[in-house]
């Protein structure tokens, strides 16, 4: 069997394309897998994720189907983004029906609030690219969900895979926490990647603003993916508790992740995606912060730290907080469980036997 692959690849910066190099090299274990192939092949496996650099994937993904894998289960903001007004809207009525003609409209309108808007996450937009592809690959049930009831659509749920890192000596781990200022009695919380409204930075921001001083800072490590929210974190910036760091690629990304002693990172609204910065953070044995939902269903309930959306979520990130700074061995027993469960359930060989059955049965 002949597959196609098509995805963003590094260098792009983008946590699928990190994803998609390391299953390719472990999909090509089991046969031939060409990149963007012009020519047939037996299958083709699309990787889609909510920004422009799928567009052209999607287009394809449409004429020649194949087997799609949802990275984020909300693609709203995609078509917002790919889309002209009356395209966007067709689609939307394509979606929805013909009564929903005058909210499209509406939302088109008001796409700029889109980032954090609630609306915008409840019409995922799936049914056309999922009801036309052979089968939808999600990483969690949340997503296949989602998928099921938007579209009539063949549904497999396959974990995200992490493949371990090397290990950061501790004098790399001390310099990195001398660079930014960080003691060994003070908790390192990061966090990481494009920073966005619904990554609850301004919460988390204040939440951070009460704890005692010295004893914990709070580390930006990516670029800004939102002027808005920019402005609204600079009256925080100047604190002497908060870091900021550009976006760091490969090996040095994970020194830094090995330096930092709590992962933050929640989602709200949620669009159905499995964070590779969660998973891999959880890999390498660091408690994560993340939102109570279905995307996070499927870890232990010890192996993380649930945050509740709604009015008592700031309270909440920071009494966790206090917590881990209180009582420090048990972030380190919410890491070794967390470390434990990703090896067993991602590791990246039992990921790509998935993947892998999928394709099989989904060949022409």
């Amino acid at each position: 069997m002949t597959v196609g692959f098509f995805s963003p690849l590094p260098p792009a910066r983008t946590g699928v394309a990190d994803y998609a190099s390391v299953l390719l090299r472990h999909l090509r274990r089991h046969g031939r897998v060409d990149i963007a192939p012009s020519t047939n092949v037996d299958v083709s496996l699309y990787h889609l994720g909510n920004n422009q650099l799928h567009a052209s994937i999607y287009e394809r993904a449409l004429r020649t189907p194949g087997v799609v894998v949802l990275h984020d289960a909300v693609l709203h903001h995609f078509c917002l983004g790919a889309m002209t007004r009356d395209r966007y809207v067709e689609e939307f009525v394509y979606n929805y029906g013909e009564w929903t003609r005058g909210l499209a409209d509406s939302m088109w309108r008001t796409r700029a609030r889109s980032a954090a808007d609630h609306r915008y996450f409840a019409y995922p937009m799936l049914r056309r690219i999922c009801e036309t592809s052979r089968a939808v690959i999600v990483h969690n049930p949340a997503a296949a969900q989602m998928v099921r009831a938007h579209a009539a659509a063949r549904v497999v749920e396959i974990p995200h895979l992490f493949e371990p890192r090397p290990a950061a000596s501790s004098a790399e781990i001390e310099t990195i926490r001398r660079g930014l200022g960080v003691n060994r009695r003070t908790l390192l919380a990061g966090i990481f990647g494009y920073l966005r409204e619904s990554k609850r930075v301004l919460p988390v921001l204040r939440a951070f603003r009460r704890l005692p001083g010295g004893r914990a800072v709070l580390l930006f490590a990516g670029d800004s993916g939102s002027s808005d929210l920019t402005r609204a974190m600079q009256p925080f910036l100047s604190d002497g508790h908060v870091r900021r760091l550009p976006y760091t690629p490969g090996p040095q990304f994970w020194r830094i992740a090995q330096a930092t002693d709590l992962c933050i990172n929640l989602r709200s609204p949620a669009a159905g995606e499995t964070s590779g910065i969660t998973i891999g953070f959880m890999g390498i044995g660091r408690p994560v912060m993340v939102t109570a939902g279905e995307e996070v269903s499927k870890f232990p309930e010890a192996a993380c730290i649930r945050i509740d959306t709604g009015a008592g979520e700031e309270a909440a990130i920071e009494e966790m907080t206090r917590w881990l700074i209180a009582m420090p061995q048990h972030a380190r027993d919410i890491g070794r469980l967390a470390a434990g469960h990703i090896a067993a359930h991602h590791a990246p060989d039992r990921v790509a036997d998935l993947y892998w059955q999928t394709l099989e049965t989904a060949r022409s």
